[in-house]
């Protein structure tokens, strides 16, 4: 390991010194006062220093002395310690999904970024000619407006293929991810820094479809249906909530209604929000609202699965009848 320049460290990077110095408990008392992405961020620097010399543990103590009781605790760092701190810190689940995201350190990347802070256009002059899971991935670390932008300059033959290639992006394996951004920087001019690979992934697609014109996201749902239902479904349920539900206009919940057995109703509004309820409530006769109050309250703990279940069948009626043309989600009950 190279030898490490305490002088030239950032702020940050000498707090993560200090973090492995004093032991992972400790490091955990103060990983709590940071939120994910701070916390994120000083596991990643704590990552980039497997070993801490004791000449350079001796100016982080002397550093810091006065916010943290000395510990000479190990000085063993690296991503195994930060797993365990932040485990320590911030629960082992939470812990896995945050350190789930870094990759090794010191990967060139960052021009993935890099290229995010590009105009649309600019973009996909950039990856036009890649591979389309090359061009995946990088829509996989746009925002959704801008994935949207950058996607609707393809032609439509490409788009479904791209639709699921971004879907079905879970990990990427680091080699790929090296090729991908050594075959754009060639074309990037910009430094490359070391950062961490995130994935693609349903989450994607579903902001991508929800940024662009309706007619276009049907299209390539339908395509999708076709060609990998279960991400088709996967897809549609991320883009289209229960409590979405309160974009319908009076009239139109009044005609959903219609069509939803009052039991399965009871049991999908256990957990639904006061405005979806009330506008519901609002939907209905006095006493059939009065009705499904107590049919609500009688229900008592509700099943997850059963939960779930009664607000899917729900949202299924909703899209029959957007399909039919019946309601629209267009609206906004709230602002009505």
């Amino acid at each position: 390991m190279p030898e490490i320049d305490y002088a030239g460290l950032s702020r940050q990077q000498k707090l993560a010194i200090l973090l492995i110095v004093v032991g992972p408990d400790a490091a955990a008392e103060v990983l709590r006062q940071f939120g994910d992405p701070e916390a994120e961020q000083l596991c990643k620097e704590m990552a980039l220093f497997p070993m801490v010399p004791e000449a350079i543990q001796r100016m982080a103590l002397e550093e810091f002395g006065g916010l943290v009781a000395q510990s000479a605790g190990s000085a063993l760092g690296g991503l195994s310690y930060a797993q365990r701190a932040l485990g320590l810190a911030k629960g082992e689940t939470k812990a896995s999904s945050i350190m789930g995201r870094l990759g090794p350190v010191g990967r060139p990347v960052q021009v993935i970024n890099d290229i995010s802070e590009m105009e649309g256009r600019q973009i996909f002059n950039l990856i036009k000619a890649e591979h389309p899971q090359t061009i995946a991935f990088v829509l996989s670390h746009l925002e959704s407006a801008k994935a949207a932008e950058v996607f609707s300059f393809f032609s439509p033959d490409l788009r479904d293929e791209l639709i699921e290639r971004l879907g079905t992006i879970e990990s990427t394996p680091v080699t790929l991810v090296d090729r991908i951004a050594r075959s754009l920087g060639r074309h990037f001019d910009a430094r490359v820094r070391p950062t961490f690979h995130h994935s693609g992934g349903v989450r994607s697609v579903a902001g991508l479809l929800n940024q662009i014109e309706k007619s276009v996201s049907k299209t390539l749902l339908a395509h999708l249906d076709e060609r990998n239902n279960a991400l088709s479904v996967a897809v549609r349920k991320q883009m289209f909530g229960f409590e979405e539900l309160v974009r319908l206009q009076p009239a139109d919940m009044q005609r959903l209604l219609r069509e939803v057995d009052s039991v399965q109703l009871a049991t999908a509004l256990k957990t639904a929000s006061e405005p979806l309820r009330n506008l519901v409530y609002g939907s209905l006769t006095k006493r059939a609202a009065e009705g499904l109050r107590e049919e609500v309250e009688m229900l008592g703990s509700v099943k997850q699965k059963d939960l779930e279940a009664a607000q899917l069948a729900i949202i299924q009626v909703v899209r029959r009848l957007e399909d039919e043309g019946q309601i629209t989600l267009d609206g906004d009950a709230a602002a009505a």
